[in-house]
């Protein structure tokens, strides 16, 4: 064997350690696609991925995952955003949401009627086109904001749909969506939008198919409970969901809700779209991200 023959099998025989560590030995269920489409964030598996987003891809898929929501993502260099719209196309893991807008947590914006915060939000709004566009985004995340104690809430509510009817007006001619996402009372005091019948309500005069709702099972089991119920009353308006058990926000089986009974419902129902895993973990380094796999493979649909 030659010099350069043993030179490029150590290179291999490195690669192959590199990636057996990055997929680990002993975690639950690797290779198995989850039948849900599972959202991951970055970070969520850093103990055995690392920090670069792109071993973090490898490592999500390796693990079964096919879908990645990064709230961050309009944040990040443009360079950085192909990287990571390139590797996840190659492997073939759909998009989830990124923050579009702004989220003002204790000022008033969209619910005062300001125009020139009006004009802020629509330019948030045409900026994240770009970026959904960039890395092969449905659906972008929005917050109205925090309430203006002194309007009343139906002022309010009209301020609020004015500006989403303007976005909208943006977005429809892409076919992308901004879904609405209700936030608990207890996390985030102040925020006008709390309630899926809220949203509901604000999504029916809006009268778009790129204005619909983020159902975060987390913060709805907060703010309202009857989880299942609500689905079905606003079923033709929601267009997302978000995960996360109660209390503690972290994976499910770790909480007070029954996922495997929501899964199970929603997949009935037909829903095939991501869910996103949106919360952190019970327990620290390796045998946290363990853990949560272990939760995933649980709960998912059969």
């Amino acid at each position: 064997m030659t010099t350069a023959t043993l030179a490029s099998a150590g290179v291999v025989a490195l690669a192959n350690t590199r990636r057996t560590d990055l997929k680990g030995k002993d975690l639950p269920g690797k290779e198995k696609v989850f039948k849900s489409k599972f959202a991951s964030h970055f970070g969520l598996f850093k103990n055995h991925a690392g920090d670069d987003p792109i071993d973090e891809l490898q490592f999500i898929y390796d693990m079964g995952f096919r879908a990645l929501e990064d709230n961050g993502m309009k944040g990040r260099p443009v360079q950085q955003q192909e990287k990571i719209a390139s590797k996840m196309g190659a492997l073939g893991i759909d998009m989830g949401v990124f923050v579009a807008n702004n989220i003002y947590w204790t000022e008033p914006n969209l619910t005062n009627g300001d125009k020139k915060m009006r004009e802020d939000f629509l330019k948030d709004i045409k900026d994240s086109v770009e970026v959904a566009k960039r890395v092969n985004a449905k659906w972008m995340t929005v917050v109205p904001g925090h309430v203006d104690l002194r309007k009343d809430m139906g002022y309010q509510t009209a301020n609020v749909i004015e500006s989403l009817k303007r976005a909208a007006e943006i977005l429809e001619p892409h076919n992308q969506i901004m879904v609405l996402e209700p936030l608990n009372f207890r996390d985030h005091p102040g925020q006008f939008l709390n309630k899926i019948s809220q949203a509901y309500e604000i999504c029916k005069a809006v009268d778009s198919p790129s204005v619909k709702i983020l159902f975060d099972i987390y913060h709805q089991q907060i703010h309202e409970g009857n989880i299942i119920p609500n689905i079905d009353l606003a079923w033709e308006e929601v267009a997302y969901f978000q995960i996360g058990d109660n209390p503690g926000r972290k994976e499910p089986t770790t909480g007070e809700i029954n996922f495997k009974n929501i899964f199970n419902h929603i997949y009935q129902k037909g829903y095939r779209d991501i869910l996103g895993m949106e919360h952190g973990k019970s327990k620290e380094g390796k045998e946290g991200e363990k853990a949560l796999i272990t939760a995933y493979r649980s709960v998912d649909v059969e």
